[in-house]
């Protein structure tokens, strides 16, 4: 047994190519839009739940503040979300879509059928796959606290 035929049965570097590819094959897609992995995943909760709170957005995509405002601050000098202070708690600091974020949707929407389709998954394989790595975060996550 050589060295690779070792790492090819680790699941975390399983974990990590499929990562990897994904990412390289949302680039191209993403950069077409002016966005960023990081940002396009900030977007999906927004068009989701426009006014969420910096802190909420954070607990949502495990990012702390120090990565987290940067990536706010570049998508708001790009005119697609404001910060703005809650008016009920100064503390808490909610992202809104612009116009232009909130249009943006339209042309994201086929981002998520173009990796569906690289994959070669059909949909209950990749729903079944979301459903098995979700667990398996939770379960890592659980076993890390």
């Amino acid at each position: 047994m050589d060295g690779r035929d070792v790492l090819k049965r680790q699941v975390c570097f399983a974990l990590y190519s499929a990562s990897r590819a994904a990412t390289a094959l949302y680039r191209p897609m993403l950069s077409e839009l002016g966005l960023t992995y990081p940002q396009y995943l900030v977007l999906l909760l927004l068009w989701e739940r426009d006014g969420a709170s910096v802190r909420e957005l954070g607990e949502e995509l495990a990012l702390d503040s120090g990565t987290l405002s940067p990536l706010l601050k570049r998508l708001e000098a790009a005119g697609l979300v404001r910060r703005q202070r809650s008016a009920d708690d100064e503390r808490r600091v909610q992202v809104h879509l612009t116009d232009d974020g909130a249009a943006l949707r339209e042309r994201a929407a086929a981002v998520p059928q173009q990796l569906a389709e690289a994959a070669g998954l059909g949909p209950g394989e990749l729903d079944q796959l979301r459903g098995t790595l979700s667990r398996l975060t939770a379960a890592l996550h659980a076993a890390a606290s």
